[in-house]
């Protein structure tokens, strides 16, 4: 192995790592030594010490991504132990299903590498220079190991612009249908790997979809179903189940999953969800379960008090909606808004029309996309199953 590039980093950004965090920012950047983007690159604090080894970004804000505490490579036999240990983790978290997170950056000691496998297919997805550029190992361990259909970049992401990357998706291996079918808690469920949400479907909400199912009763209220998730889910022990989005294209999807799954007491409505809460409470409608799982609302930091004011009126809007003994199952999936700051303000909205609730589960991301214990923004997706009492 040549030597590698040395960057020296503050006190600061030593300290950082020393928490277990693998970010260094830029700020904490003293020298960059002849580091090139995307280079594996050796860290050192201030005297020189070794800190690890690092994925280096020459235009992002987190420059360095620690991804070992020895000095070693981002090369094919590292990327080869990472992805099977990552496997290993999976083939013991993951059941009834052939649709989940195989790798998850950060937490699988993999920094801004996602890959999903979709049975037979995969998506990856390189969220940084050094990724990028290691792509091709990606492919090549991925087949090695699992011999896929065909592989994809997702990469259509905004975070790579930080990274100088092109946004785009493509087929970087294999052969790829119009749509593949996979099983997600044992239904079968129609995916558009270049073009649909995420890298395909919304994998993350896999655990939570069957907790909404045991609750789930009488008349349901799925509101941003997208393609469909939590109210093919629930339509097994409701009465109905009337699953709202904005994106047409979505809900062309989600109908289709209903009729493959043979459902048929699920309606699809396009519209804003926020009037459509509204004007159902005028109209005097009330359901016996309602789901909330709207997109974040809080993309960054500088917009979290409007996010809370946004998470703070939609549920009050359910609440109204909700008959006593009522089930709501709100979500946030932004990191920025902590699950005690999502408590707060349903509670909030709940004081507003004089409901008392009492909480059910709290809930998180599916295990496939385990949360580091040193670094919160691996812990992103807030799911609270309430009773209106």
């Amino acid at each position: 192995m040549l030597p590698l590039p040395e960057v020296r980093v503050s006190r600061k950004g030593a300290a950082r790592v020393a928490s277990g965090h693998p970010w260094i920012y830029s700020s904490d950047i003293l020298s960059r030594g002849s580091a090139q983007a995307g280079d594996t690159v050796r860290v050192t604090d201030p005297s020189g010490t070794l800190l690890g080894a690092a994925l280096y970004s020459s235009t992002s804000q987190i420059t360095l991504r620690i991804i070992s505490q020895r000095v070693e490579s981002l090369d094919r036999a590292l990327l080869m132990e990472r992805i099977q240990s990552a496997a290993a983790y999976r083939k013991q978290a993951v059941k009834q299903s052939d649709a989940y997170r195989l790798v998850y950056g950060e937490a699988d000691r993999l920094p801004g590498l996602v890959v999903d496998r979709y049975g037979d297919f995969m998506a990856v997805q390189a969220l940084n220079q050094a990724m990028d550029r290691a792509t091709g190992l990606v492919v090549s361990c991925l087949r090695e190991m699992f011999a896929p259909q065909a592989i994809v970049a997702r990469n259509d992401v905004a975070v790579r612009t930080r990274e100088s990357l092109a946004v785009e998706s493509k087929v970087l291996a294999g052969t790829l249908p119009r749509q593949v079918l996979v099983k997600l808690n044992d239904f079968t469920l129609a995916v558009d790997l270049l073009a649909g949400q995420k890298t395909g479907v919304f994998l993350d909400q896999r655990e939570n979809y069957v907790a909404a199912a045991r609750w789930a009763r009488g008349k349901a209220l799925d509101c941003f179903t997208c393609t469909g998730g939590f109210a093919l889910h629930m339509a097994g022990n409701c009465d109905s189940v009337e699953a709202v989005d904005s994106s047409a294209t979505a809900l062309k999807t989600a109908q289709a999953n209903a009729a493959r799954n043979g459902l048929g007491n699920v309606t699809f409505l396009e519209a804003n969800v926020f009037d459509l809460l509204a004007g159902h409470d005028s109209a005097g409608r009330r359901f016996d379960t309602i789901v909330l799982d709207p997109p974040s609302f809080a993309k960054s930091r500088s917009n979290l008090d409007a996010a809370l004011r946004g998470y703070k009126e939609i549920n009050r809007r359910a609440f109204r909606l909700l008959e006593h003994g009522g089930i709501l199952l709100s979500c946030s999936c932004s990191h920025h808004v902590s699950e005690a700051a999502l408590l707060e303000v349903i509670a909030e909205a709940s004081l507003d029309v004089h409901r008392q609730v009492r909480v059910l589960e709290r809930r998180t991301q599916a295990l496939d996309h385990p949360v580091l214990l040193t670094v919160p923004e691996t812990h992103y997706l807030k799911c609270l199953i309430l009773q209106a009492l």
